[in-house]
C-alpha cells in the first residue's frame, strides 16, 4: 500500500488518512482490550509504525513533531487508543450478565512473574 500512501501519491490527504484508518488500524487493534496489560515497550513498538505512516502520508520533514502530526490529522496515539479501548472493555463486562464474565473483573490487577535467582535455589 506504500505507493498509494506516499506523499506525491495522487490520493488526497483526506483519503490517505481514511485508508490507514480504515485498513491499516484494524490490524493492530485487533485484540486491543488484552493490551491493558502490555509492557510499554510493546506499545512503543506499535506507535512507532503509527508515527512513520503518519510521516509517510503527509511527507512531513524531520523537524516536524510527531505530536503534531498527530493533531494536525486528528490521529489519537496508541496509548490514548489503548485506554480508551480498555475502559470500554471494562464497562462492558460491568454490565454482563455471565457470572464467569464477571469474574474477570476479580483479578484486574496487573502480576508481573518473577525471575527466581538460580543461586538460591541450591
Amino acid at each position: 500500500m506504500f505507493w498509494m500512501l506516499r506523499a506525491n501519491s495522487r490520493l488526497s490527504l483526506e483519503n490517505k488518512r481514511l485508508l490507514y484508518i480504515m485498513i491499516l488500524r484494524p490490524i493492530w487493534t485487533y485484540g486491543i482490550p488484552l493490551w491493558g496489560a502490555a509492557a510499554t515497550s510493546n506499545i512503543n513498538i506499535i506507535q512507532r509504525f503509527q508515527n512513520g505512516v503518519l510521516r509517510k502520508i503527509t511527507g512531513a520533514p524531520w523537524y516536524l513533531t510527531n505530536q503534531q502530526l498527530h493533531e494536525d490529522l486528528a490521529v489519537e496515539r496508541i496509548e490514548q487508543i489503548v485506554t480508551k479501548t480498555t475502559d470500554r472493555h471494562i464497562m462492558r463486562l460491568h454490565d454482563h450478565t455471565n457470572m464467569e464474565a464477571l469474574m474477570l473483573l476479580q483479578g484486574l490487577s496487573v502480576q508481573r512473574l518473577q525471575r527466581k535467582n538460580i543461586a538460591n535455589i541450591n
